[in-house]
């Protein structure tokens, strides 16, 4: 019993002096779990739960927020304090009054005034007769000053003491000020008049500001929207030579006016829904209503409108709420920078989905196919566009299967190889002390931190980092005997590959596979990758996106016209692709070219 106490004690010490454990006396806050507040933390229970009495509907409200966990500040050894947040507000259910001093209580809870600087509540009396007490609510950095003083302030202070006294007189006081105010004296192209806090917060919260006038139980809300944002730039990713050069920005009206700058229809629809539940982001699907599938559009809404979830910032994020299968290598969604790549895709039946703060947008629903495709292979002549299409799809098998069918070369396979080359590589391989499989996955894994090392190091030593950095990292490997030369030839081909691949997340999933296929090849052989590449073709052949076979119109089987893995001549493309069962199937008539006599099948040009 004693060499056991004696032991327990030892270990209890050598623990004290690995971990370090601060006294609660002296820390800033304990969080307790629910399971284990005290006495004190019962009684304040009741401070989560304050009902509020709805000033419109007259009815006691509950707080439907869930009650947190207990907070106690300490302070030294002191004894714990309460933590009194004061009452809450049920601001779904809260109205404007037409008390301007209550309303401004509701907003000093609200938004917290006391500590919250960026909120400004400019108080002011409108030159009536008499003035009319009123004050603006907005934040600063989201609105644009000039438009507040312009047009709200200048025209209700100042402006309005040069309209004869009897005609200030007839303004009337009381429920219609507001709509007076609207349609008389406020300039703005944007001003509604709302009464419910909700609308009144979103809109605000966004750059609007919000007029509160003593005696009207209405608010009005003025476009002032002012924040810095960044030009249309140039592509980053999807550069071309022939073909325009702007890019999506991180403003949403930018972006929309991008579009529509390029596609000049009436029938080009831009609705708007929310996504996260906290930042409440504007999202915009755009759609041509005479051309899209109205239950692709109403997909589309229903999958963005039901994620609940607290905050949606970037396309990214969006992209993992609303596709079909989270898991495959391959993405169901097509994100693009360019203008002109989503019109070409809204003038075939697909839908946009354009998400405030991000420059990218997503397209839906896509294939395989159309993840292959880049822009320039159609402003290209058909020839060109052709040929990098085929290096295109070279690129990709070389990039997937490279690395395994050297392993399952060497390993198992040797009289494939021409005798010559096979010494060659015989003779590589008698320095290096490891197996070839060691060498595939140190170099590619070596591979993929430079690569990844260049993304992250900014400015132009990025790249320099890669050259350099995979230059010396492969002639020392080589000369240090760990690494065959024949290997860095082939490690460097798969890595230039991979490059060619125009979707960065299509190349990430590839990226990711090709190491499956090496450890298969590294087993089986060529038996192995071919497994592999069946199992690969059965999980594309099962996705889906947004309903369309992700394969389609090969798998399965569909009409379309020449441009699927090659194209044909752009007067040959004559309708469009039917799996998005679009309204209009028809591109442009059989003989689009006006100046030729006669079509293709010999008839005569009726017109």
């Amino acid at each position: 019993m004693g060499n056991d106490s004696s032991r327990k004690k030892f270990w209890n010490i050598i623990a004290n002096i690995v971990t370090f454990k601060e006294e609660k006396c002296k820390e800033g806050f304990v969080l307790n779990d629910e399971g284990n507040e005290s006495s004190e933390g019962k009684q304040n229970k009741n401070i989560y739960n304050v009902k509020t009495k709805n000033s419109r509907t007259n009815k006691v409200e509950g707080n439907d927020l869930k009650k947190p966990k207990q907070v106690h500040k300490t302070q030294g050894c002191r004894k714990k304090e309460k933590y009194d947040e004061g009452k809450s507000l049920v601001i779904e259910e809260l109205f404007v009054e037409p008390n301007l001093k209550t309303n401004k209580e509701y907003l000093d809870k609200i938004y917290s005034l006391s500590k919250n600087k960026d909120i400004i509540i400019r108080e002011f009396y409108i030159a009536l007769d008499p003035p009319l007490q009123a004050f603006v609510l907005f934040i600063d950095g989201l609105c644009d000053k000039n438009i507040i003083n312009g047009s709200i302030l200048k025209p209700l202070m100042v402006l309005l003491e040069e309209v004869k006294e009897q005609d200030r007189k007839k303004v009337p006081i009381g429920g219609n000020i507001a709509e007076y105010i609207r349609t008389h004296l406020l300039p703005g192209h944007d001003v509604r008049i709302l009464d419910k806090y909700r609308d009144i917060l979103d809109n605000v919260n966004f750059g609007g500001t919000a007029l509160f006038i003593e005696g009207s139980s209405k608010c009005l809300v003025v476009e002032t929207k002012g924040w810095d944002r960044r030009t249309v730039g140039r592509p980053e990713a999807e550069q071309v030579i022939m073909g325009p050069h702007e890019a999506f920005n991180e403003t949403l009206r930018s972006n929309t006016g991008l579009i529509r700058k390029a596609l000049r229809n009436e029938k080009l629809i831009t609705e708007m829904v929310k996504a996260g539940s906290r930042n409440n982001t504007d999202v915009g699907i755009m759609y041509l209503e005479d051309l899209a599938n109205p239950k692709l559009v109403d997909e589309v809404k229903r999958r963005i409108t039901s994620i609940k979830t607290d905050y949606v910032g970037a396309a990214g994020v969006l992209e993992q709420f609303i596709e079909e299968d989270p898991f495959m290598i391959s993405p169901q969604v097509l994100t693009t920078e360019r203008p002109d790549r989503v019109v070409s895709f809204l003038v075939e039946g697909h839908v946009a989905i354009i998400i405030d703060g991000g420059p990218q947008i997503l397209v839906v629903p896509i294939t395989l196919f159309s993840l292959l495709h880049s822009p320039e292979d159609y402003y290209l002549r058909m020839p060109y566009g052709n040929f990098l299409r085929l290096l295109r799809i070279a690129a990709i098998f070389i990039a997937m299967l490279t690395p395994g069918i050297y392993v399952s070369v060497v390993n198992f396979h040797q009289e494939m190889i021409p005798t010559e080359l096979l010494l060659a590589i015989a003779a590589s391989h008698v320095t290096v002390p490891y197996p070839t499989i060691f060498e595939v996955f140190a170099m590619e894994f070596s591979f993929e931190l430079i690569r990844e090392a260049g993304v992250r190091v900014p400015g132009v030593i990025g790249n320099t980092i890669g050259i350099v950095g995979g230059l010396i990292l492969g002639q020392a490997a080589v000369q240090a005997g760990i690494i065959s030369p024949i290997l860095i030839i082939v490690i460097a081909v798969t890595g230039l590959a991979s490059f060619a691949i125009p979707n960065y997340s299509l190349s990430f999933g590839l990226r990711g596979i090709r190491f499956v296929f090496t450890i298969l090849a590294a087993i089986f052989g060529f038996f192995g990758i071919s497994g592999g590449l069946f199992l690969l073709l059965i999980s594309l052949v099962s996705m889906k996106s947004f309903g369309v076979p992700f394969l389609a119109p090969i798998a399965p089987k569909t009409r379309t016209e020449p441009d699927v893995v090659l194209r044909g001549p752009v007067w040959s493309m004559e309708e469009r692709v039917d799996y998005l069962e679009p309204l209009d199937r028809h591109r442009q008539p059989e003989v689009s070219r006006g100046w030729i006599k006669k079509p293709r099948g010999g008839r005569k040009n009726e017109e």
